[in-house]
């Protein structure tokens, strides 16, 4: 096996789902991704222990921020991460195992809403909703 395998099989065993979880959080923010949410999937689902969900400002800037956080996954982790949509950039899937991102233009972004379809923020806006007083 080359040395450079080697180095990859132990980096990832080196990592934790949220060693993973605060690169990704962090990658995101030094490119000035906008209006990140990270959902907490334990639980909830088996496909991974977050999910994180970003916008860029256009198509170009999605792009921009998916390969670079892609680089970051491999350099840091050795992981290989599977990306969908790149070509058109206007919703971009990055499955890196543990975590799933998702980096949309904002437009596309409100029109999914994945962060209501995932029940985030429910727990909060039932808190707020009066209760009526039978009395």
């Amino acid at each position: 096996m080359p040395a450079s395998s080697v180095a990859t099989l132990q980096n990832r065993e080196a990592y934790t789902a949220e060693d993973l979880h605060q690169l990704i959080l962090q990658s995101l923010e030094d490119d000035q991704a906008q209006d990140v949410t990270s959902i907490p999937l334990a639980g909830k689902s088996s496909i991974g222990d977050y999910m994180v969900i970003a916008s860029g400002r256009s198509t170009r800037h999605v792009a921009a921020i998916a390969e670079k956080l892609a680089e970051a996954m491999k350099s840091a982790f050795g992981i290989p991460t599977r990306i969908e949509g790149l070509p058109t950039a206007d919703w971009v899937l990055l499955d890196a195992g543990d975590v799933i991102v998702h980096l949309f233009r904002p437009e596309v972004r409100s029109f999914y809403n994945l962060e209501r379809m995932w029940g985030f923020g429910e727990q909060e806006e039932s808190e707020e909703t009066p209760v009526e007083d039978d009395s």
